[in-house]
């Protein structure tokens, strides 16, 4: 449903004024006088994204915040300011308000944030909480999905899979990261990983018009993902091509610019796991011939 609501939306707004970017990126790019600004919005719900008697709602405020956080460090952007949402339910709403803005206001001091504004209202339904957050990037600067170009060499930052094991409460949004690379290098093409590390490659390269040559062996894995497929009946590598939540980025730049990188501390680590090719699709070499990977992961309905 959401990839053909999204197509039938960008018809729909083709008469309305136009934004730099729209729909179709990890956030949008709108111009203003000092540069452009970068817009995203996210929104978690009860008994979806979290379950309330599982979770702590200090957490959940915490990763509503975060998921945002990390599709403004996939445009390499600052991020400035930030809209809240609640919805509560009815029974027991101000403690539930209070216990879900403390872990929004945690994520907002991390990272310097002002909360702008939004707004709360109660019903007869569940937990939603909705997050509008606003960045800066210099004009024409922004990370997109479509930029990447053949050769250029396909990063990944941090390790993948079996977030579900907690981490995916708490992200940890790669800001910092984004702006050592934007200080570094001339990143060609950026997405976060939020619904599986091959799913999110895939939608990368897909809008760049490019494949990759992958050397699965490199793909940082886990200990999360180590840990669940001792009980869930996978191998860890599946884990990390599909699991999902891991908000880590995923990256493209010259082989250059990646070979500069090796020399570099970035605070977290950076993993080249393949190179772009003109054949489009994800492979690996096998046996000195191309197998063909499916990309895996979570798919909205």
């Amino acid at each position: 449903m959401e990839q053909s609501f999204l197509a039938y939306l960008r018809g729909r707004c083709r008469s309305l004024p136009q934004v730099a970017v729209g729909i179709g990126d990890d956030a949008a790019v709108i111009d203003s006088s000092s540069g452009q600004t970068i817009a995203c919005t996210d929104q978690i719900i009860e008994g979806v994204d979290f379950v309330s008697g599982e979770h702590s709602l200090h957490d959940v405020g915490y990763k509503a915040m975060a998921i945002n956080l990390s599709d403004i460090a996939a445009m390499g952007a600052i991020p400035k300011s930030a809209l809240v949402t609640l919805s509560l339910p009815k029974s027991n709403a101000t403690r539930i308000a209070g216990d879900v803005y403390e872990g929004i206001l945690e994520a907002a001091t991390e990272f310097q944030v002002a909360i702008a504004g939004g707004d709360i209202s109660t019903y007869d339904g569940p937990l939603a909480i909705s997050v509008t957050l606003l960045g800066e990037v210099p004009t024409g600067s922004a990370w997109l999905r479509s930029g990447a170009q053949v050769d250029d060499a396909l990063l990944i930052s941090g390790a993948v899979g079996g977030s579900l094991r907690g981490r995916h409460l708490r992200p940890k949004a790669r800001i910092e990261l984004a702006n050592r690379l934007r200080e570094l290098v001339q990143v060609t093409a950026a997405i976060d990983i939020s619904d599986g590390l091959s799913l999110d490659m895939d939608r990368l390269l897909a809008k760049s018009g490019v494949g990759v040559e992958l050397d699965i062996d490199t793909i940082p894995i886990h200990e999360d993902a180590i840990a669940m497929s001792e009980t869930s009946g996978r191998t860890p590598f599946e884990h990390a091509w599909s699991d999902g939540e891991d908000f880590e980025l995923i990256v493209t730049m010259s082989q250059a610019d990646a070979d500069k990188l090796a020399e570099e501390d970035l605070g977290v680590k950076l993993t080249q796991i393949g190179r772009t090719t003109s054949r489009t699709g994800l492979w690996k070499r096998e046996n000195g011939r191309h197998e063909r990977l499916a990309p895996q992961g979570y798919v909205h309905k």
